[in-house]
């Protein structure tokens, strides 16, 4: 037996998120079942990063165990031919038994598209969030520099997460202007249930003016979601990488 490491990437649009549910169409099933398929032995997989409905991957990790004979770095090649075109396994590697893609010590980075003017680009509608207008770049970036560090994200977590502390460490957020919207740019050693979106909200209600960039340091303080701004939609957000300590 061998535990074999995927990494992933994926258009979620057409997914109702990572993780497997009743009566929705999932990655995490798609992939399972195709690795099934192809192996001919019941998969069970293990992700790292549940991403919600309508969320991207450029590089979701998810493990499994297999006695297959397939060389473990044959195996992305060999299952790409069995799932649809907006799933893709980009790598495919053996590591330690003890390896868990949730638990092991890792980091993570989002990135949170936006687009702004007149109107929205259809070949982008799938993929950022589009607002009207320009924001003010500046002030998101001084807002930002608020959340960096570790704190407690209670207000920058929806409702309902099953997590026991709400601390975690923003290592970097940047926003990053382009030539007809902007990139927000997190990374982190973990993030709660929205949490990335609901910066991402917050960031833009800054920019818009509804918020001055020094409140955000009131509204982490206040551990109160409804202190926060509103959680962006889902199809802006694409997880980019998962590194972990032993850089695998």
């Amino acid at each position: 037996m061998k535990r074999i490491k995927l990494t992933i990437a994926y258009d979620g649009t057409n997914y109702s998120g990572w993780q497997m549910q009743n009566n929705a169409k999932t990655v995490e099933e798609t992939l399972a079942n195709a690795l099934s398929t192809l192996l001919h032995e019941e998969v069970s997989l293990i992700g790292a990063s549940r991403t919600d409905a309508g969320v991207h991957a450029l590089g979701n990790v998810a493990a499994f165990d297999t006695e297959s004979p397939i060389p473990p770095e044959k195996i992305c090649y060999a299952v790409n031919s069995f799932l649809p075109e907006d799933i893709r396994v980009v790598k495919s590697e053996e590591v330690g038994e003890d390896f868990h893609p949730r638990f092991g010590a890792h980091n993570k980075c989002y990135e949170y598209l936006v687009s702004y003017g007149a109107f929205e680009n259809p070949m982008e509608r799938l993929y950022s969030y589009h607002i009207r207008k320009m924001p003010n770049i500046d002030a998101m970036k001084e807002a930002a520099t608020y959340i960096v560090g570790e704190h407690d994200f209670e207000s920058f977590c929806a409702a309902g997460a099953q997590v026991v502390s709400k601390v975690r460490t923003v290592y970097s957020l940047d926003v990053l202007p382009e030539e007809s919207g902007l990139v927000i740019r997190i990374t982190g050693n973990g993030f709660l249930y929205n949490m990335v979106r609901i910066i991402a909200g917050t960031l833009l209600k800054v920019g818009e003016g509804a918020i001055e960039p020094e409140t955000v340091k009131d509204i982490i303080d206040a551990k109160n979601r409804e202190k926060a701004g509103p959680t962006a939609p889902a199809k802006g957000l694409r997880l980019v990488w998962i590194e972990y300590d032993d850089k695998k």
